[in-house]
């Protein structure tokens, strides 16, 4: 099997073209791929296209609404678009309210199923959430058991960015803490996925079958985070 590692997040990130649609995981530190973002940022692509649970990380060192105020954002599907606070707001929220790119909200569930239909082959979902509100506006609905529901199309990307903490040079990957929530369905809905890895990469067989969470075959990059100060959030101790 082909060995996956990559030397570094600027080669990984160098294929990228002008106009690709790309997920993004993290749910809080464990899971934010800030490595490979701050290699985007650092590359030449536009016009882009995120699929993320949240767009500004405030917290973050690299984050996807730093793509916003460089103008190199198109659209960003997400669940959460706003400030928990307008005393947190940031210039993303004032770009986004602007209109300086399309921004396609829905609920946090309907984002990850979405996902997971595209990464199953299917053609939709059909869900409750979202019936009655702005979100069912132009949608096909059906009523089932007589229980009204809303289709939901699958959402599918050219990539997709995740954190791991261990990995084989297979690709095969292991998750610690939140770094499960969104990474494992978006290495399966994307058509490339690159991911950077915390902890080390091990040789063929070093990791144990059953706790591999995201099969190396969906896995087609992968790079080991480098010590500070060029990793960003190398250490759990950092994550703090």
């Amino acid at each position: 099997m082909k060995n996956k590692t990559v030397d570094s997040f600027d080669e990984a990130v160098a294929a990228i073209p002008d106009g690709a649609s790309i997920m993004v995981s993290g749910f809080g530190p464990p899971g934010m791929p800030q490595n490979l973002i701050a290699a985007l940022l650092r590359h030449e692509a536009t016009d882009l296209t995120i699929i993320t649970n949240r767009a500004d990380q405030l917290w973050a060192k690299a984050h996807c609404g730093m793509l916003a105020e460089r103008g190199r954002l198109k659209k960003i599907c997400c669940a959460f678009s706003a400030a928990t606070h307008p005393s947190k707001a940031a210039e993303f929220d004032r770009l986004h309210e602007a209109g300086a790119f399309e921004v396609e909200l829905m609920p946090q569930g309907t984002l990850v199923e979405r996902m997971r239909a595209a990464a199953s082959g299917l053609g939709g979902i059909y869900t409750p959430t979202g019936v009655g509100t702005e979100i069912a506006q132009g949608k096909e609905s059906k009523t089932i058991d007589g229980r009204e529901y809303l289709l939901e199309l699958p959402l599918a990307a050219d990539y997709a960015f995740v954190r791991a903490m261990t990995a084989d040079t297979f690709g095969n990957l292991q998750y610690h803490l939140t770094q499960r929530n969104f990474a494992p369905i978006m290495a399966m809905a994307a058509t490339t996925t690159l991911a950077e890895i915390e902890g080390d990469i091990l040789s063929p067989g070093e990791l144990d079958p059953n706790h591999v969470h995201t099969p190396g075959i969906v896995v087609d990059g992968i790079v080991k985070i480098p010590p500070a100060p060029d990793g960003l959030w190398t250490t759990p101790a950092e994550r703090q």
